[in-house]
């Protein structure tokens, strides 16, 4: 016996479409493929630019988007946030597994296995990074490593401007390369 999914008035019918057409055929072990709780919608290979008085300051790029309107935010896998100069430059690039972007604040976290790093050669790598659109900051309380050219820096916490140019610390060890 073929067994039909409950599926919401805001859930994706082609899922139900999918799985009623493929009910007809030969019985076989039920599949489910369960996407995140209560999305109302679910992207694959999403690119958002976010602006700012009309100029391009960042892009948001991920695998995979699941949208919540009530709570106004997107959940992110498979995250890239490309922040970018007045002048339309790339000055930095974030890499994470997953992330969160809040659409009322415009702010984002992005977590786990979280690479950033600067056209010229600054880098970031830590477990989690935020970032507070109002300050335009970047900001960790995790543990980190970052390298430049002219310095190597490990601590417990990190502040920055999107460029990596304005860096805090805390807890640091390392300092000015030779």
């Amino acid at each position: 016996m073929c067994r039909r999914p409950i599926v919401p008035s805001n859930s994706f019918v082609m899922a139900y479409a999918a799985v009623a057409l493929a009910c007809r055929g030969v019985e076989g072990p039920p599949t489910t493929i369960v996407e995140a709780d209560s999305a109302d919608q679910v992207l694959f290979g999403v690119a958002h630019n976010v602006t700012t008085d009309g100029m391009r300051v960042v892009r948001i790029e991920a695998d995979t988007a699941y949208f919540y309107e009530a709570a106004q935010i997107t959940e992110l896998r498979q995250l890239t946030v490309v922040f970018f100069s007045p002048q339309g430059a790339e000055t930095s690039r974030i890499t994470a597994d997953w992330g969160r972007y809040e659409w009322r604040t415009g702010n984002m976290v992005a977590r786990t296995n979280v690479v950033g790093i600067t056209p010229d050669g600054r880098r970031l790598t830590t477990s989690e990074l935020e970032y507070n659109k109002m300050s335009n900051r970047l900001e960790t309380d995790e543990a980190f490593v970052f390298d430049s050219p002219e310095e190597h820096l490990e601590g417990s916490g990190f502040s920055a401007d999107p460029d990596f140019r304005n860096v805090r610390a805390t807890d640091i060890r390392g300092g000015v390369r030779n």
